[in-house]
């Protein structure tokens, strides 16, 4: 066990200490081993020569320097349970899923865990939200549909979408929104998917870009979302066109979204929404496909959205007006089904319990903010199982 412990070097600059009721004044170096004093060159390094302490874990040799200039040297390898060692040894080696995966319990897992971590993640994002309001002027509804178009876009088209949506000022959005045409020809030109067109559908979405395009002085920016390693009903083509749906059907989004007091009430802003019916047989321009079914939003979708941009806003505009609602987001979490991607998963494994999106959120936090950079110290799981003998 000696060599257990791999720590950096570290010394604590201005420290004080008290020795035989005297109190000295300088630096505190640590070691794993006192002849590390040796190995690391440091008797001749000027940096060194204000000492008051050397802390060790294993005091394996004496160093002449500091015995004479009558510096003690402290040997905590007394004072360490070996099993909260072992633990930690452990922790810091393994290559698991989680650093605990082998000694994880879930009764070690904290009262108040899951609402402490939701807590942190809407902290969090309501950051990123204030950065977004102060640029909007704060235009909420404009933040809104940033964040939502976002959302569509998933992972592989997010930062393009926003990209997109941030091009076109808001206010254009709302006055062409009851023309579902020109919402999508907006939305698709911007995109640069308009330049060739290749069916009638595709002339008309241009002649409207076009249109648009001169009539509010929308910048000539073309951004291409991506198609890569994306299921057809992901395709950038097929969200953007539910997205202009979602604009054209819903009036004062943000007021409703504010209002509602439940998981359904969410849910009945989403559920109506699906592509044009171009999109029904197609999911690129102008290719045909042998399905033929409207393009409608899913229920794991509608809930990704709530989760990654509803919640989150409504958290910040409480926030924003002092208002507490920390119980309903709470509420409103617990009401909804755990997310299925591969850390959840992995998480159930261990026998976690992950049945609702508080769960699943709080887990996912946890691992992204603690496991991965093995901060188990700071982790309340972690300090349980470590203390336990």
């Amino acid at each position: 066990m000696e060599n257990a412990i791999l720590i950096p070097v570290r010394i604590f600059l201005t420290a004080k200490i008290k020795v035989n009721k005297i109190i000295l004044a300088g630096h505190i170096e640590l070691h794993v081993k006192a002849s590390d004093w040796i190995f690391h060159n440091h008797s001749h390094d000027p940096n060194y020569q204000n000492i008051i302490l050397h802390v060790v874990y294993h005091n394996d040799m004496e160093i002449d320097e500091l015995k004479n200039k009558n510096v003690p040297t402290l040997e905590l390898k007394s004072h360490i349970n070996q099993n909260i060692l072992w633990k930690y040894e452990k922790l810091s080696s393994g290559n698991q899923f989680i650093a605990c995966e082998n000694i994880f319990n879930p009764v070690k897992i904290p009262l108040h865990f899951h609402e402490e971590n939701i807590l942190k993640k809407l902290n969090e994002k309501s950051a990123e939200l204030e950065k977004s309001l102060e640029k909007f002027k704060n235009n909420f509804e404009a933040v809104l549909f940033h964040s939502l178009a976002y959302s569509f876009g998933l992972k592989v088209n997010a930062d393009i979408f926003r990209q997109i949506v941030e091009s076109i000022d808001f206010s254009i959005i709302l006055k062409i929104r009851q023309n579902k045409t020109q919402l999508e020809a907006l939305l698709f030109g911007a995109s640069g998917w308009l330049e060739d067109p290749k069916d009638e559908f595709m002339k008309i979405w241009k002649r409207e870009f076009d249109f648009l395009k001169t009539k509010f002085n929308i910048p000539d920016l073309k951004l291409y979302p991506k198609f890569l390693r994306l299921r057809p009903p992901n395709f950038p083509t097929i969200r953007l066109a539910q997205l202009a749906d979602l604009y054209h059907q819903q009036q004062n989004l943000f007021s409703r979204i504010i209002h509602v007091k439940s998981t359904e009430e969410l849910f009945d802003l989403f559920k109506n929404i699906k592509a044009s019916d171009y999109w029904n047989n197609h999911f690129n321009f102008g290719k045909i496909s042998s399905v033929d079914q409207p393009k409608a939003v899913s229920r794991d979708f509608i809930e990704l959205v709530i989760l990654n941009t509803v919640l989150p806003l409504k958290y910040t505009y409480h926030k924003y007006h002092s208002e507490e609602i920390t119980e309903d987001l709470i509420a409103l979490y617990n009401n909804l089904p755990a997310e299925k991607n591969s850390i959840v998963e992995s998480w159930k494994t261990l026998k976690a319990p992950v049945n609702t999106s508080l769960e699943s959120q709080s887990f996912i936090y946890h691992f992204n903010h603690f496991c991965l950079q093995k901060n188990c110290l700071h982790c309340g799981i972690g300090f349980k199982l470590l203390k336990e003998s």
